[in-house]
């Protein structure tokens, strides 16, 4: 399970809400939350900010440094 992804979860109240604030389908939520599926480059930031702060982009992505760098 996505640690940070749950954390989201938990910040917006429900997946479903995740996924409005996202733009994606809840369905694209759980896939994140249970490591079916990374979270696509452009949602990386609306995820971040739904954790109010506590998750940086590239605690989301590590696997992408070059898109979001540590700062």
């Amino acid at each position: 399970m996505n640690e940070i992804i749950r954390f989201a979860i938990e910040q917006s109240g429900s997946q479903k809400k995740l996924a409005d604030a996202c733009g994606v389908t809840q369905g694209a939520v759980w896939k994140w939350l249970h490591g079916v599926n990374h979270v696509s480059p452009q949602y990386v930031i609306k995820v971040a900010r739904a954790t109010d702060g506590q998750f940086k982009p590239h605690q989301i992505r590590p696997d992408l440094p070059e898109l979001f760098p540590r700062t």
